[in-house]
């Protein structure tokens, strides 16, 4: 038996690298990592480091994506001039680059190694803050995201004889990509909680896509206004997931935690704060000890305040699955602001919380189907509450 918890992590990781400019900068999770080993998260006898991070073998790869995908990122990977529109190489979002294919192989490898620590014994959580690309589609690139390590990472947990897997994904985007691999597989429940896709990327997720023909009811989504905060989203969590996951009864968590969602983050419109997001990952830890006896594996996401947001968020994150939460008034490290200043020229955040004290108010003691977030709620519990044999409308207006 190992540690109980691995948290994987390779400096080669910071090859999977867009260029100037783009979002996605790799800066974001070396700066996580830096404030992660400030607080003195992994210097602990409970906690293994997993590196260096061995990158995922073609065969892992060709579980998810198709072959003619592949052979054009390997392609593009050689020749930056080998753009394929058609999947979604070369665009914007995900322009190609040298050494693409390896990088990409490289994230995808650092989620399978979480996946295998958990379901060998080895650890009870294993977290890979640089993964989590979750927009990536059997046979083309999108949102940043070449392969998707998460879905490589469930079809090996399958392969290997797992039969109920619960994804969870707080990004404020939909995680299309996953959802849309496992779409007709009843041994996954992907879950998705986001921005309404009527206003912001990928334009998809709404309460009506439940699942396919074999799968009904495997694909839960919740829907949130634009401008949502920490209390409504909450709220709609609470509302949906806890229900949903005792009658699915899963073996293990995999949580994707994109930290866009926070009211700093320039491509969103959610306002969630630091606390909030916190109080999100502590409920998933929760979940996964009452619903799968612990077994939890975390990945990052989306967020692109790189210096405010994403080291707090992730660093809150680790925290909490190596069980030494931060009170969220602590100062961060003075190391870890000077790293800021001599790295980007800029000041760091000064404490690990943004002053707010979120907390889920319960929907079942009462809702107002006029409320925007109210209505969300209940168009995905009347949506996928009935294939659990769950009662959608609690009939308890305010």
């Amino acid at each position: 038996m190992g540690k109980p918890v691995s948290v994987i992590w390779d400096e080669a990781l910071k090859s999977y690298d867009f260029g100037p400019g783009h979002p996605l900068a790799p800066i974001r999770v070396q700066l996580a990592m830096r404030m992660i080993v400030d607080f003195g998260l992994l210097a602990h006898d409970d906690v293994s480091v997993i590196s260096p991070v061995q990158p995922a073998a073609l065969s892992d790869i060709l579980r998810v994506h198709e072959a003619e995908y592949v052979a054009a990122v390997q392609r593009a990977s050689a020749d930056a001039t080998c753009v394929d529109l058609a999947r979604g190489l070369g665009t914007p979002d995900d322009p190609v680059f040298a050494g693409m294919h390896d990088a990409s192989l490289l994230v995808a490898g650092a989620t399978l190694t979480a996946a295998r620590e958990v379901h060998s014994g080895n650890a009870l959580h294993a977290v890979n803050i640089a993964g989590g690309l979750h927009h990536a589609f059997p046979g083309s690139a999108s949102g940043f995201c070449i392969y998707n390590d998460i879905g490589v990472a469930i079809a090996w947990l399958l392969e290997q004889g797992v039969q109920r897997i619960a994804y969870i994904d707080v990004d404020v985007h939909h995680g299309d990509g996953v959802q849309d691999i496992f779409y007709d597989d009843p041994r996954v429940l992907t879950v998705s909680i986001h921005e309404d896709p009527r206003s912001l990327f990928p334009g998809t997720g709404l309460p009506t896509e439940t699942g396919g023909p074999q799968a009904p009811g495997s694909a839960v989504n919740i829907a949130l206004p634009a401008g949502t905060g920490d209390q409504g989203w909450l709220r709609a969590f609470h509302a949906v997931v806890p229900e949903i996951l005792e009658q699915f009864r899963p073996e293990v968590i995999v949580s994707q935690h994109g930290c866009d969602s926070h009211f700093d983050d320039p491509l969103a419109h959610l306002t969630l704060s630091i606390d909030g997001q916190r109080a999100s990952y502590e409920a998933i830890h929760r979940w996964a000890h009452r619903f799968c006896a612990g077994r939890w594996i975390a990945v990052g996401g989306g967020g692109y305040e790189w210096v405010d947001v994403v080291p707090r968020a992730w660093t809150h994150l680790v925290a909490e699955a190596t069980g030494r939460r931060i009170d969220p008034q602590t100062a961060v490290p003075e190391a870890f602001g000077a790293f800021v200043k001599e790295t980007l020229g800029r000041p760091g955040p000064g404490h690990m919380t943004d002053g707010r004290e979120p907390w889920a108010k319960p929907f079942d003691s009462g809702f107002d189907p006029r409320d925007p977030l109210d209505a969300a709620v209940l168009a995905t519990r009347e949506a996928v509450f009935p294939a659990f044999g769950l009662v959608a409308d609690p009939d308890l207006w305010f």
